[in-house]
């Protein structure tokens, strides 16, 4: 005779996860969007430096006075875990607004989660509730993980005319 003894048998609690568009007034979510913005600049994706303080004060002020800024935040057990900062531009071709994603991050602990697909759908949802013709992005050449996301989500280069090759996204800085 022989005795089988078993593991306990367990399930793992699966994260709450909650993606939504942010209500800046919120102070939970203001503070999770200069926490996550801030975590994104000290990358090297994100030019590798902390937000100056002048940024952390006054970013959320200056969002809120621009009706055509959106936040979107990725909860998952009430912590901050990912962001899309944007503004709501026009397109004279298609004679609509678009959406510009002007920063993206999911946070270093819950990479792997498919957040960015999460973010990037509640992008969509809101675009197509306001009647946007498409929604756009910039992504440096050298972040590959980004780009394998963002075209698993349906991004690809701008272009009018094959002949004519990509859209660049070039600068001027001003400050």
């Amino acid at each position: 005779m022989f005795t089988v003894t078993l593991a306990p048998f367990h399930i793992a609690a699966k994260s709450m996860e909650n993606v939504i568009v942010a209500d800046l007034t919120n102070p939970l979510h203001s503070r999770a969007t200069i926490e996550l913005l801030n975590e994104y600049a000290q990358t090297e994706a994100g030019g590798g430096r902390e937000l100056s303080e002048t940024v952390k004060q006054n970013l959320i002020p200056e969002l809120i006075k621009r009706s055509h800024a959106f936040v979107v935040i990725a909860f998952i057990d009430d912590e901050p875990a990912g962001l899309a900062i944007g503004f709501e531009g026009f397109s004279t071709f298609a004679c609509k607004p678009l959406l510009n994603i002007h920063d993206f991050v999911v946070s270093a602990k819950f990479r792997g989660r498919r957040l960015s697909y999460k973010l990037l759908a509640k992008v969509e949802e809101l675009a197509r509730e306001r009647g946007c013709c498409k929604i756009t992005l910039e992504v440096l050449e050298g972040n590959v993980i980004a780009q394998k996301a963002y075209r698993s989500f349906g991004f690809e280069g701008y272009e009018l005319d094959p002949q004519m090759g990509k859209a660049l996204f070039w600068q001027k800085k001003l400050i």
